[in-house]
């Protein structure tokens, strides 16, 4: 098992940045790969980015490609997400998730999960 604990959200306007982190603990964070999500009022939570056990391997949603970077640091046992050039669109509940598989996109391949964090984008 691993316990999951995100910050970092908040309230910005379009175009601005925000880091979000989640930080690991209870296993090994090296043989991990983790996951970012979000979830809008009204919708279903939705895949934003996955990365790999060592880091080398990342993969992004269509709507976040090109202005979402996902990294970790396994020396701090951390994931990290951060966010540049934020929509109106972008506004949600972010929670970072472990999976034991790999690069993996679906919910459901997903055992444990944070308790997220919002986030809010201004127009």
């Amino acid at each position: 098992q691993v316990q999951l604990v995100e910050s970092g959200g908040g309230l910005v306007q379009a175009g601005g940045s925000l880091r979000l982190s989640c930080a690991a603990s209870g296993r090994t964070f090296s043989s991990i790969s983790m996951g970012w999500f979000r979830q809008a009022p009204g919708k279903e939570r939705e895949f934003v980015a996955v990365i790999s056990q060592s880091g080398g391997y990342t993969y992004y949603a269509d709507s976040v490609k090109g202005r979402f970077t996902i990294s970790r640091d396994n020396g701090k046992n951390t994931v990290y997400l951060q966010m540049n050039s934020l929509k109106p669109e972008d506004t949600a509940v972010y929670s970072c998730a472990a999976n034991y598989g790999g690069i993996l996109l679906a919910v459901a391949s997903y055992r444990n999960w944070g308790q997220g964090t919002q986030v809010t984008v201004s127009s």
